[in-house]
């Protein structure tokens, strides 16, 4: 879940156009968009599912703002994300994301996104689908847990099932993608509704 000030994690923010929304999505008009448009609902498009948990690999250590107001130049920089072409990236592909200040300049996040994407054609280009894969760990009825209260929602930050999908991706070799960062890509994908009740969006 994105990052906001302690003021807007918890419950629901009436805005000007009447809506009442998450809280996390404060005043700032990017998150606004972000989560009426995006955030929680639902994902199966391949590359849509690779980009954003390359993206959330990135926000580790960072607000997700930051990421979102950068992503254009993320997806120009990576080939739009692309993992067949990413995964032809050399050195010298590296360096070129070194010097660019469109994005986070991480060296090991920009060499785990090209290994990401090695994994990702090696194994789901050839045996099915990556969204048959990452969809295989949603949690029954697409709910977040029965004795969930929206007030420990801020701490919530892994689940039982993005700590597995989590261990499947390390298994198969993918890198930046502990459980925290697995939930964060589950809520945002939609594998999981986590609106709060009372959002217009739920």
């Amino acid at each position: 879940m994105p990052s906001a000030s302690s003021s807007e994690k918890e419950g629901l923010l009436l805005h000007n156009d009447g809506k009442r929304r998450c809280g996390w999505a404060g005043h700032h008009e990017d998150y606004i968009q972000y989560h009426d448009t995006e955030w929680g609902i639902p994902c199966r498009e391949d590359n849509r599912l690779f980009e954003k948990i390359c993206l959330e690999g990135f926000q580790a250590g960072l607000s997700w703002l930051t990421i979102l107001r950068k992503r254009p130049h993320f997806r120009e920089a990576f080939s739009q994300f692309n993992p067949e072409v990413i995964a032809t990236y050399t050195d010298a592909d590296i360096e070129r994301l070194l010097l660019n200040k469109g994005i986070v300049r991480h060296r090991g996040k920009i060499e785990a996104v090209i290994h990401n994407a090695k994994q990702f054609v090696s194994e789901f280009k050839t045996v099915g689908s990556f969204s048959d894969f990452i969809w295989s760990f949603q949690p029954l009825n697409n709910e977040r847990p029965t004795d969930f209260s929206y007030k420990t929602l801020s701490q919530l930050t892994q689940t039982p099932q993005s700590k597995q999908l989590s261990k499947a991706l390390k298994k198969r070799g993918w890198k930046f993608v502990g459980p925290t960062t697995c939930y964060a890509f589950m809520q945002s994908m939609g594998l999981v509704n986590d609106h709060i009740d009372g959002c217009a969006y739920r």
